[in-house]
């Protein structure tokens, strides 16, 4: 193993947008160079909650291809959906029997999802933090590029870990995964509301631009996007309650690589009638290369299909071997 081995597990919704790239899958692209990268579809975590299986096949496509579109190179990393390796569900179970109730009762994410109907909600949907861990741990991950949101998971699969290697292992049998710091990402908001994140789950696709966008739809969306009557100010300090303007200003900073105070030396005091119609052009510029890989590797699903089996087989050959050992400490039969 090398020193550094990288896992991030990405939910199958299909469709990523602006903020999915900018905000993670540009990084994942970087830091395949450097470390040991396994990039995971995790469409067993989707089955928590009513599903279309169909549409579920589709949307984990999508994210391959949205994550190869964007240069995540799967000779590189290994790139694969859950689903093909067996090892996640075995390990989630025994993991099922060292974490403890207390620990899980914790989990806010589960109180935010079932909302008011937790008593119908599936016994997935409350236990799938573990599975979350077996995800991470089956591949004795050193490092998860995690958001604020998932900080808590983490934490409960170091929990896991530590409990593990305490009552059947070794102080480091399954090493205690530490949260990856990415350089600081580009914060995409809503098109529409500057105050909330671009998300596929808002109901307007004004809202986000999706990676697979054509032009006409990505300047229109631009063209929309909510914005204050001032001009643009000259400094960034300009910015301050002005959510819409910083958003579309560090889009701009984002797709052309330069500061937020070099896009406003060269347009403060433009209003965005100007701005707006600039900041086209970079978006186009950058994304037209994904949104043409995309384009290409939807005309052939079975490509995909091959690639994420290949990912599986190799995801495989990691995970098997932490199974064995997990089985064999515990006296089970592998």
């Amino acid at each position: 193993m090398s020193q550094s081995r990288v896992f991030s597990g990405v939910q199958p919704t299909g469709n990523l947008h602006l903020g999915n790239y900018l905000g993670a899958i540009r990084q994942f692209v970087a830091l395949q160079d450097d470390h040991e990268c396994l990039y995971c579809v995790v469409d067993m975590h989707a089955i928590t909650v009513a599903h279309d299986p169909v549409g579920l096949r589709q949307s984990t496509r999508e994210v391959a291809m949205a994550f190869i579109a964007a240069g995540v190179d799967p000779k590189k990393a290994i790139l694969f959906n859950q689903s093909r390796v067996r090892e996640h569900a075995e390990l989630a179970w025994v993991f099922n029997c060292v974490a403890r109730m207390g620990w899980l009762n914790r989990m806010t994410q589960f109180k935010e999802k079932a909302g008011k109907h937790k008593e119908n909600a599936s016994v997935g949907l409350f236990t799938y933090p573990v599975l979350m861990a077996a995800d991470i741990l089956a591949y004795r991950a050193t490092h998860v590029p995690v958001g604020d949101d998932q900080r808590q998971h983490l934490e409960l699969a170091r929990d896991i870990a530590r409990k593990f290697n305490t009552d059947y292992g070794t102080e480091h049998m399954l090493p205690e995964p530490e949260t990856l710091t990415l350089a600081e990402a580009a914060r995409v908001m809503s098109l529409r509301d500057g105050s909330k994140k671009m998300s596929k789950s808002d109901p307007s696709e004004a809202s986000r631009i999706h990676l697979d966008d054509d032009a006409d739809k990505i300047a229109q969306k631009i063209r929309k996007a909510t914005t204050d009557p001032e001009a643009l100010p000259s400094e960034v300090d300009g910015l301050e309650g002005r959510l819409e303007a910083r958003n579309l200003v560090g889009i701009m900073a984002a797709v052309t690589g330069r500061s937020m105070a070099e896009i406003l030396a060269e347009y403060g005091g433009a209003p965005f009638s100007s701005f707006k119609p600039a900041l086209t052009e970079a978006l186009l510029a950058h994304l037209a290369p994904i949104t043409s890989e995309m384009k290409r590797l939807k005309s052939d699903p079975e490509a995909i299909d091959k690639i994420l089996a290949d990912g599986g087989e190799r995801a495989s050959a990691i995970a098997r071997e932490t199974r064995d050992m997990v089985y064999q400490r515990m006296g089970l039969s592998a």
